[in-house]
């Protein structure tokens, strides 16, 4: 069959769960364009539609549940995937179905977490009630979760204000089943910042200096998809952290300046500092 053909080796094919950003910044069109310009081929299920801009969110339209299901099936069922990466899921109902159509469609598939929660400009993109389902259903197993600080906290419990929050809140998300905890510091204070990744084995700091803007619409998203784009592509954990950091801090150095509030980042800065 075509899908198994096409599982037989790692080709950077990265199968993102996650919702929509009108504004171009975060969410899907997010991941493509870092899964894209860092080598990955970019795959989408796509759980809900957004209604926002740089100045924030309005307006938020679930995906059918069947229909998020159905495009988790398809996709996996033909083209595979070397890693899945999930983002904003939204609802209780959407985490359950897309981690059991996961684990039907593409068991075995590395899983790099990202538990959106709330968008830059402060409307929630969690419920409440959901945020115990992505503790106990996307934490355990998960090749890597990618929490930012606040984001830490409330799978916790721990206040994460310092590095040692952040080593705190890692260690028991380890406890709880990630076999991998990037703890971003980029809401801790200070003219640098630590990402902390920690794993069974160990602790390794990533510390750069704060780049003061406006432009960090979409960070976390791209992030943690440029990482996944650099594991699809078989490179190892530390590396592929390390190059996504990289990547990341240059497309918010050459942020393009667009709208009136938390604009995005410059996805394609390599295309235009790439000789001709």
């Amino acid at each position: 069959m075509a899908g198994e053909t096409a599982q037989t080796a790692a080709k950077g094919r990265v199968l993102v769960v996650a919702g929509s950003d009108s504004g171009g910044g975060a969410g899907i069109q997010a991941d493509i364009k870092a899964i894209t310009m860092t080598g990955g081929y970019a795959m989408t299920a796509i759980t809900a539609i957004t209604v926002q801009n740089t100045l924030g969110v309005t307006d938020v339209v679930a995906v059918p549940l069947r229909t998020i299901r159905d495009q988790i099936a398809s996709v996996a069922g033909d083209l595979g995937a070397d890693i899945i990466k999930t983002g904003m899921l939204g609802t209780v109902e959407t985490v359950e179905t897309a981690a059991e159509a996961l684990d039907t469609h593409a068991s075995g598939v590395g899983r790099v977490v990202d538990p959106v929660m709330v968008a830059k400009g402060g409307h929630p993109l969690l419920e409440e009630r959901a945020v115990e389902a992505v503790r106990s259903i996307l934490v355990p197993g998960a090749t890597l979760l990618t929490p930012n600080a606040p984001e830490a906290a409330r799978l916790t419990g721990i206040e994460v204000e310092t590095l040692d929050g952040q080593r705190r809140a890692a260690e028991r998300l380890l406890r709880a089943g990630a076999r991998a905890v990037l703890v971003k510091g980029g809401h801790v204070e200070g003219a640098r910042f630590t990402d902390l990744l920690a794993t069974p084995d160990g602790e390794l700091f990533f510390v750069a200096e704060r780049i003061e803007t406006t432009s960090t619409h979409g960070t976390g998203c791209t992030l943690a998809s440029a990482i996944a784009s650099y594991l699809a592509q078989g490179r190892s954990l530390e590396d592929a952290v390390d190059a996504a950091r990289t990547y990341v801090l240059g497309a918010i150095r050459h942020a393009p300046g667009l709208g009136g509030g938390h604009g995005p980042l410059d996805h394609g800065w390599r295309l235009r500092l790439a000789p001709v």
